[in-house]
């Protein structure tokens, strides 16, 4: 009963959202209160809903001050030669639009985290991608595939929970991935390169002159400068007016000074005057934030930690006025309470699915169905399990839930525990655009795309990637 529950519960929150008919936000905290509700535990949904914010607050108060700490960065100007470095590249080709976007997506998941992938990638591709009328799913779809293959980093989280659950080195389960890893990121270039030639073809080819030529309609855009959120106006200049100040247009988008300020240093993804840029302590940010990715990499401190007080000092330093602070603290009030409140609001779909059992039953069931025949072939299976499983449940779910019972199961069968490890990675490029990752509310809100658009577009693509890299390492004889 609890299996079908689970099932149908999952089932439901994907097709609603999908189909427009909830927000994420309702959809994640009313679809599991009525199911704990019909499963006869409802009296027992406030503890489920409490232990779910427990365990999930820290990655909210992560979010919440790397949000703060990177939209500083982007403010002062660390990432703008990055920006037009990847812009020079691009130029106004469709097709290196999107190639662009999974390059910078997958040199940036470096850092082993998505949500700073996430802000860094959007905060440079989506002004190209708005000027040039392309569909903002290929960037979002594009982007979380190619984190979803290095999430597999020992340092990024998957590894490590799998070296955890079975008593094994994660340099031990990760080497010997790499040449299939490589292949699912080679993978993921080349649908780049097929989204862009599509897009291409939609929309045209436009040399870099018809990118720059002046429109006179107004268009809100990602703003890096001034405003209380994260959206600013552009009129018929290339500043907007916002109620602490002016802010600056990213695009330049507008008549007059708008599009002559990006004409005069090509095609600018970040206004290059915009007032918030701080030149003179450029190497203190580069250092800082250097200093603050080995940090979480070395694990000196938690994660959440590090980035308030990273975000407290970059703050302090870069703008020591204190309604200079407010300001920028308000620019990027919009994206902290939006991901915040997704996050506390997927809360109450994990601790609900986890709290009456219903995971436990799930994935009891779909080990139950596998047949007795394929004992030998456990790695293969763990691989395809991976794939829908890390979708519907948190990495902590199913790694330290499903992995080791799978481990158990291909013992028995002579299959090692290191080849259930490397095989459950498989599904990473998926999991990354599932609605229990709190990393992919940045990168759609960010965006300015509807969740239920970019799961339509990107699951298939992801699910195909994964598949690639199950089909490398059984190849390459890894699983």
């Amino acid at each position: 009963m609890l299996t079908v529950l689970g099932f149908a519960m999952i089932a439901t929150f994907l097709v609603l959202i999908m189909m427009k008919k909830m927000s994420p936000i309702a959809a994640l905290v009313l679809i599991p209160a009525l199911f704990c509700v019909a499963v006869g535990q409802g009296a027992q949904l406030g503890d489920y809903v409490i232990e779910g914010v427990g365990k999930l607050a820290p990655t909210a108060a992560m979010l919440m001050f790397a949000i703060v700490y990177f939209g500083v960065m982007i403010d002062v100007g660390l990432f703008d030669p990055i920006v037009r470095g990847i812009l020079r590249f691009c130029k106004a080709d469709p097709v290196r639009v999107v190639v662009g976007t999974a390059v910078l997506a997958a040199i940036v998941s470096l850092d082993g985290d998505g949500s700073t992938t996430f802000m860094i990638t959007v905060s440079a591709m989506y002004p190209l991608y708005k000027r040039l009328g392309m569909s903002l799913v290929v960037m979002t779809g594009v982007a979380a595939t190619a984190n979803g293959v290095m999430n597999t980093l020992p340092w990024g989280g998957p590894t490590a929970r799998a070296a955890t659950a079975l008593k094994l080195d994660a340099a031990d389960i990760f080497v010997p991935m790499i040449p299939a890893l490589g292949m699912g990121l080679l993978f993921v270039f080349a649908l780049a390169y097929v989204l862009g030639r599509r897009e291409r073809k939609r929309i045209g080819y436009l040399t870099l002159d018809e990118a720059l030529q002046p429109e006179t309609e107004t268009e809100t855009v990602l703003v890096a400068a001034g405003g209380t959120g994260s959206t600013g106006s552009t009129g018929t200049g290339s500043t907007g007016t916002g109620s602490t100040g002016a802010g600056t247009s990213i695009t330049g988008k507008g008549t007059g000074s708008g599009s002559g300020a990006a004409a005069a240093d090509g095609f600018q993804g970040l206004d290059p005057n915009r007032a918030t840029l701080r030149p003179k302590l450029y190497w203190f940010n580069a250092g800082l934030t250097v200093a603050l990715l080995a940090a979480m990499i070395l694990e000196l401190l938690p994660i959440p930690v590090l980035f308030l007080l990273g975000a407290a000092l970059a703050l302090t330093v870069n703008y020591p006025n204190m309604a200079e602070q407010k300001a920028r603290i308000a620019a990027h009030a919009d994206n902290v309470l939006n991901v915040a409140g997704m996050v506390f609001a997927a809360a109450v779909f994990t601790g609900v699915l986890t709290g009456t059992g219903m995971v436990k039953h799930m994935a009891d069931w779909l080990v139950g169905a596998i047949p007795e025949g394929m004992g030998p072939h456990m790695g293969l299976v763990t691989g395809v399990l991976s794939i829908p499983l890390t979708y519907f449940m948190s990495n902590d779910g199913f790694y330290f839930g499903v992995v080791p019972v799978l481990a158990e199961a291909g013992a028995a069968h002579g299959v090692s525990p290191l080849e259930i490890a490397r095989a459950s990675l498989v599904g990473q490029a998926l999991h990354m655009s599932s609605p229990l990752v709190p990393a992919v509310y940045v990168l759609v809100g960010m965006a300015k795309v509807e969740f239920g658009d970019h799961t339509r577009f990107t699951v298939k693509w992801a699910a195909l990637t994964s598949l690639v890299v199950l089909a490398a390492g059984i190849l390459f004889g890894i699983i």
